[in-house]
């Protein structure tokens, strides 16, 4: 028999199982121990919440592999390649060690049918494993109670702020929302919370064997010298300064570098603080120069994480136009995300998201913009579309900022990937 490649079993993996989303961990446990993976064996931090996951983990990746840690993370969706997905050392793995992982899921889940993230989650823990990971950070995908990850009792767990999203799945509250994040906590083990006014439901007494929560346990704080942290290492305050992308989003990195002092990582060495203070995460308040404008990437989908968004604009102006380039799933609360823009934006380029069955409309998007009083409209068949037409619109000094769904944000990468190879091209005929 032929093996298959990572793009084939990709497709398999999207077709075999007719729900794209399946709460529930009884199918992914039972395949998890035939393969032997439960308990896990190495030190894990656990992240979940509505919006800083993904930030959270990256500070994690960045400070354990400073730190000399042989570290696995797992971390979804992805932007340009599955393999982004699952990381050692930072560097993506290799296709085969994906298939691999994949055929081995394969052969002991017998006639258990699982989802593309129950095959992904699995395959992360298979490749860990396989590789002697020290520790693992991984990132929760929907909610926690009943997410795949949540298979792994955590070393420590982050849970970063709580605010409205997936309420199909996870209710219509906050209360709601933070009783299925609190799923990740075991009594056994502490708990790092980013959210300056949890809800009851996340602080559950005996939940956790201890709750470290911003704004009371730990701080962060800006100051005319940069960003300040004061976190807890064995019941003393700790203080740090940072400085460079992360200070951005202080927050995420002072919950990433909490977890990793609970997990007894040396946070205060040289190397670690370097390296996460210079790290720029991609996809989050991600700045980049192109074509002699400020292109700001955000993967905000939900009205807190686009105020956020607007608020980093309002601090960071530009000299000329701010114009947006934006689509999110059309499940999502469009009109409050497009109302905590403000007046923000000169123009909207708005573009479809073929291929993506839940994307919103483009035309659709336009009449919600209209309504909130936005103007200069412009409607797109696709990202590449939409990235053509704005480029030939602006001019040095002004901005470009491309947020809503992760998949905008990758195609729009995407498009930035291909101009740059261009004109390295062009530079090198």
């Amino acid at each position: 028999m032929t093996e298959r490649s990572l793009s084939q079993w990709l497709q398999e993996l999207e077709a075999r199982h007719p729900t794209e989303i399946e709460l529930g961990l009884d199918r992914v446990t039972a395949v998890a121990q035939q393969l032997g993976l439960l308990p896990f064996p190495a030190s894990v931090i656990t992240v979940a919440g509505t919006n800083g996951k993904g930030s959270v983990a990256a500070v994690c990746e960045a400070g354990l592999v400073a730190a000399g840690t042989r570290v696995g993370v797992y971390t979804s969706p992805h932007f340009l390649a599955f393999n982004e997905r699952i990381r050692i050392d930072g560097l993506p793995v290799p296709d085969g060690m994906i298939t691999d992982a994949f055929a081995s899921i394969d052969a002991a889940r017998a006639n258990v049918s699982l989802t593309y993230f129950e095959m992904a989650t699995l395959a992360a823990l298979v490749v860990f494993a396989r590789v002697g990971v020290e520790m693992a950070v991984l990132e929760v995908g929907l909610g926690g109670r009943l997410d795949a990850v949540n298979i792994v009792d955590p070393t420590v767990a982050v849970i970063t702020r709580i605010d409205l999203d997936h309420q199909d799945w996870l209710g219509d509250t906050r209360e709601l929302i933070g009783a299925e994040k609190a799923g990740i906590l075991r009594s056994n083990s502490p708990a790092v919370i980013a959210d300056r006014e949890p809800p009851d439901s996340l602080l559950r007494p005996g939940a956790a064997s201890q709750y470290l929560v911003i704004g009371r346990d730990w701080q962060s704080e800006t100051s005319g010298a940069g960003h300040k942290l004061q976190l807890q290492a064995a019941g003393e305050a700790l203080p740090l300064m940072l400085d460079g992308p992360a200070s951005l989003y202080a927050e995420n990195v002072g919950a990433a570098l909490q977890a990793l002092l609970l997990a007894g990582v040396d946070i205060t060495a040289a190397p670690v603080l370097a390296s996460v203070s210079a790290l720029q995460v991609t996809g989050r308040l991600q700045h980049v120069a192109h074509e002699e404008v400020d292109v700001v990437m955000d993967v905000a989908h939900n009205p807190a994480a686009v105020h956020k968004l607007h608020e980093h604009l309002i601090s960071n102006p530009c000299e000329g136009r701010t114009i947006a380039l934006f689509n999110a799933m059309s499940d999502k609360d469009l009109h409050g995300m497009i109302r905590a823009c403000g007046e923000g934006f000169d123009a909207w380029f708005l573009a479809d998201l073929p291929g993506v069955a839940r994307a919103a409309r483009a035309s659709d998007l336009a009449a919600i913009v209209h309504e909130s009083g936005g103007h200069m409209i412009s409607v797109s068949k696709n990202v590449r579309q939409a990235w053509r037409r704005v480029f030939t619109l602006l001019q040095t000094g002004d901005r470009l900022v491309v947020f809503g769904s992760f998949f905008t944000v990758a195609a729009a990468l995407a498009c930035l990937q291909k101009d740059r190879a261009k004109q390295a091209r062009h530079h090198t005929a």
